[in-house]
């Protein structure tokens, strides 16, 4: 026996198409806000021509593609003239509004629905002028739960007796939708296309479709204009520490190395000479470089003018050796983040052992991070001053600062001495070429 085809009724197939279109509502907004040239219009709220222009393609060729659909297809959840047209002259203003109602217009024209263009383009204009009047930021926190604080700003603005714009806001689609639905019950849905309701109730829920339809986008491209602020500020807070951490490096050199100075004057008034020219050589460098990342080629020729003025204030006691990979010197690594390092083994390590001193600078690739070594074999150090060395000394602890600032909590400077032996500081990070070459 075969099973009687159910058919839904005309309420049901309301319902199904009001909830459908808000699922395209959605979807759209979604998929226009991952745009990076949809996204980077809605960061601000001054738009040239261009960008309206832009703003305007971008939101009505996929709208005026479902009228289309719903003309060819009989698709009536992809028909969002109304909202499509409001939403865009809300967001970029008049003129952008009634290009998205003239887009959305022309196929229903073309059709034979005479009212769609007029009505479509007053939309526009109706969501732009509401823009030139009510504060801006007052449009990105219309909600689709606006509901929720409808009764106290009714009552806000009935006691006080001022306008509240999120009154405003909502007032003006339902007026729209109203508006339709009188045109259209007048002249007939070959005149105007519209969702006739079947009862109050469903009166009702096609109204709070249209009401959604311009929240719901208005919420997500908020979001995501908060989540870009956000990603911003945490760039700044980024390049902010990096500017405070590295700050310190250079007063703290610059004190260590006048005080060497200071020291020869007397004694060695050549050699002191020496230094301060090396020394003002070095600073005007420094001066130059506003750099917070240079490649390690740029970074062993600062730590050479440095090493410079050491071997000045050292003679043959001190030498200098180098084992760096060529396939590592256009790696990527924070600027001055070597001194430190070097400064340390030179004053702790060396200035006070008898005999000569050697100090090694290694740096190779390894396992896709960049391995940098400084290695002395000076005095070195007990557990217990390895561990005061890297909380109390300024230059380790600003190294380690900013490599956990820039690479995370994992990325440290380590620290292996063995007493009368030597001293070796070693860091990893990650492996960054010239191609790759970022800004903080």
């Amino acid at each position: 026996m075969p099973q009687e085809v159910k058919f839904l009724s005309a309420q049901q197939v309301l319902l199904t198409t009001l909830i459908v279109k808000l699922a395209v509502v959605a979807t759209l907004s979604t998929m226009l806000v991952r745009f990076r040239w949809f996204r980077r219009i809605l960061l601000t709220e001054k738009r040239d021509w261009p960008e309206r222009l832009v703003f305007a393609a971008g939101l009505g060729v996929p709208l005026t593609a479902g009228v289309v659909s719903r003309l060819l297809l009989h698709y009536n959840a992809a028909d969002l003239t109304l909202a499509g047209a409001f939403l865009a002259g809300l967001i970029a203003g008049p003129y952008a509004g009634a290009i998205v109602g003239a887009l959305v217009g022309v196929p229903a024209l073309v059709a034979g629905e005479f009212i769609a263009l007029p009505f479509a383009v007053g939309c526009g204009f109706a969501g732009g002028g509401l823009r030139e009047a009510c504060p801006k930021e007052t449009i990105w926190l219309f909600s689709p739960l606006f509901f929720t604080g409808l009764p106290r700003q009714a009552w806000r603005m009935l006691r006080r007796l001022q306008l509240e714009w999120h009154i405003i806001l909502l007032t003006a689609p339902v007026s729209l939708e109203l508006l339709r639905q009188a045109l259209g019950h007048r002249f007939g849905a070959t005149r105007l296309f519209y969702l006739p309701p079947t009862g109050p109730w469903m009166y009702v829920l096609v109204v709070l479709a249209t009401v959604l339809s311009v929240a719901i986008p208005i919420k997500i491209w908020n979001t995501a204009r908060i989540e870009h602020r956000l990603q911003e500020q945490e760039k700044l807070l980024l390049a902010a520490k990096v500017e405070a951490l590295a700050s310190q490096i250079h007063p703290h050199f610059l004190f260590n190395t006048l005080a060497s100075i200071a020291s020869l004057i007397r004694s060695q008034p050549e050699t002191a000479r020496t230094l301060i020219v090396k020394l003002s050589g070095l600073l005007r460098r420094l001066l130059r470089s506003h750099e917070h990342f240079v490649t390690l080629r740029e970074e062993l020729e600062a730590i050479d003018e440095y090493l410079d003025i050491e071997s000045v204030r050292f003679g043959p006691k001190l030498r200098i050796e180098k084992a760096v990979s060529p396939d590592s010197l256009d790696l990527i690594v924070p600027s001055m983040i070597l001194q430190p390092l070097v400064e340390n083994s030179i004053k702790h390590g060396l200035s006070r052992k008898v005999g000569e001193g050697r100090l090694i600078i290694r740096a190779r690739r390894e396992r896709g991070a960049a391995v940098i070594e400084v290695e002395d074999n000076g005095l070195g150090m007990s557990e217990e001053r390895l561990d005061r060395a890297m909380l109390g000394g300024i230059g380790l602890r600003n190294v380690n600062e900013r490599l956990q600032v820039i690479y995370g909590a994992n990325c440290r400077v380590r620290l292996d001495s063995v007493p009368g032996q030597g001293t070796r500081a070693s860091l990893e990070i990650p492996e960054l070429v010239v191609a790759d070459r970022i800004t903080a």
